[in-house]
């Protein structure tokens, strides 16, 4: 049993800012706190962070958000988790902990080309990894940074290398610890991880050419991790895991018959399948967490393109967007262009690295941003329609993440779908899962969440467009 003081610290390291938060055992939000992160565009495919601004923004997050509390909680502070992007990558020197390439983004795709030689191996991949082979996994980015960075080269010569997922990195550096592990979540990003023996797979290292002794050690998701020291005291680190994954926990325990969507910098739906994994040939087979006796995987359906769509339309454009006036654009824009999405590569269920982003048409900015949004949608409902082949229908839909706000992308995913949309009060679920997971799954978490419900609505102008936008996005699929 907790006690009714316990509280947790969770630390969402995300794609435009590193959060702490701290919460009770009812799931009440005590205290947060957020340090903006950059992220360095280079050209289409090449998407990077500083790691240390990552690690130097989460120290000053998380002592912030402690530094909040009062006496009673901060003694009450019994564990803390982090959740990271599960497919961004980093090599570091095993000696000291120092970062020897960039923070590679999930987004990225540089090494599309190399993985092109492993196309007949797609199918035995997709079944060990659960992963479709792509650029935005980890591997091509390993291989980048071992024919390309001189500070990786010298360290593989010194048997000083580590490469891993930025949780790795960060638990390394944030504990001190002075050993290398990683995670299921992050690990299972790299398309060499092994999805049921939940472990590193020895015919992928061999065939990615890929020494296993440059990798960190895998281990659960519950994990005595080390300590993250802060100015009042130590936190046991005690739960490692990938962003999305930790998402889907935010309001308790999990439901077959609901599609949980987090829409941020890209769009994630997934779906329960339990203790053993589902496979579509079009849709990713992921483990959401491993407490050391068993695993829970979803199936999963990604859209690389969601609020970076938005940041790609400000450059495209040459024009800010302001978010407040969105919702008003999106409500009054009743005759929105087709926007074929492929922002930082189109993912599921289309898969295609390459694809090149374009409108339906000539239109304003209004009509251009609508169709932004709506693309999301759309791509979203592709992933629900290939899910329903391979299991029961969703009943409903759970969104979360900071473009749940707008009113209108609910209604209109509402209407498209046919299914009612719940968005809870408290849309930023990473932290709030993580808490979850870390106060040991209680039974109501949290105890009130007031939230809003759209129910659909005969809608046939966005039915139509939705249809015509799936077959314009399989006519250009066909041409290229």
């Amino acid at each position: 049993m907790r006690s009714g003081n316990s509280c947790y610290l969770a630390l969402d390291q995300g794609g435009h800012s590193s959060r702490a938060l701290v919460f009770d055992q009812a799931g009440k939000l005590l205290t947060s706190a957020q340090v903006t992160v950059a992220t360095n565009n280079i050209g289409t495919r090449r998407v990077e962070q500083d790691p240390e601004e990552l690690v130097s923004s989460l120290v000053a997050s998380l002592e912030d958000s402690v530094a909040q509390l009062d006496d009673e909680h901060r003694q009450g502070l019994v564990s803390a988790g982090l959740a990271t992007q599960r497919s961004s990558l980093v090599c570091w020197r095993r000696s000291t902990a120092e970062a020897l390439s960039p923070v590679i983004s999930w987004q990225d795709r540089r090494a599309d080309t190399w993985l092109h030689q492993f196309e007949k191996q797609h199918d035995a991949i997709h079944k060990t990894t659960g992963l479709y082979l792509s650029a935005h996994y980890g591997v091509s980015k390993m291989r980048w940074c071992l024919d390309n960075l001189e500070p990786v080269q010298q360290a593989l010569v010194e048997d000083d290398l580590v490469i891993g997922p930025v949780s790795s990195f960060l638990v390394r550096r944030l504990t001190g610890e002075r050993r290398e592990i990683v995670d299921p979540v992050n690990a299972s990003r790299t398309l060499l991880w092994n999805l049921s023996r939940n472990d590193w797979d020895p015919d992928l290292l061999k065939l990615f050419s890929m020494p296993v002794s440059l990798l960190p050690e895998c281990v659960p998701s519950f994990f005595e991790f080390g300590s993250i020291k802060t100015e009042t005291g130590s936190i046991p680190l005690k739960l490692v895991t990938g962003d999305q994954s930790a998402a889907i926990f935010a309001f308790g325990e999990l439901q077959p018959d609901t599609a949980y969507i987090n829409i941020g910098t890209g769009a994630f739906i997934s779906r329960v399948s339990g203790h053993t994994p589902i496979y579509g040939r079009r849709l990713l087979s992921s483990i959401v967490l491993h407490d050391g006796r068993e695993s829970t995987y979803v199936m999963e359906g990604t859209v690389n393109g969601a609020a970076s769509a938005l940041d790609w339309l400000e450059k495209q454009a040459g024009q800010k967007i302001s978010r407040d006036q969105l919702p008003a654009i999106l409500q009054s824009c009743n005759n929105p262009l087709l926007f074929l999405n492929g922002v930082s590569g189109l993912a599921a269920p289309f898969w295609d690295a390459d694809f090149e982003s374009r409108f339906i048409g000539e239109g304003t900015f209004e009509q251009k941003l609508t169709a932004v949004i709506e693309s999301i949608c759309f791509l979203l409902m592709e992933s629900i329609e290939e899910m329903k082949h391979l299991s029961s229908p969703p009943l409903q839909i759970q969104v979360t993440g900071g473009l749940a706000a707008l009113n209108e992308l609910c209604q209109r995913l509402a209407n498209a779908s046919g299914l009612p949309v719940y968005r809870p009060v408290d849309r930023e679920a990473t932290a709030r899962g993580t808490a979850y997971l870390l106060a040991g799954s209680p039974q109501r978490w949290p105890e009130e969440d007031m939230g809003q419900w759209f129910k659909p609505k005969p809608d046939p102008a966005i039915t139509s467009r939705y249809h015509e936008w799936g077959e314009q996005m399989r006519l250009q699929l066909r041409s290229e």
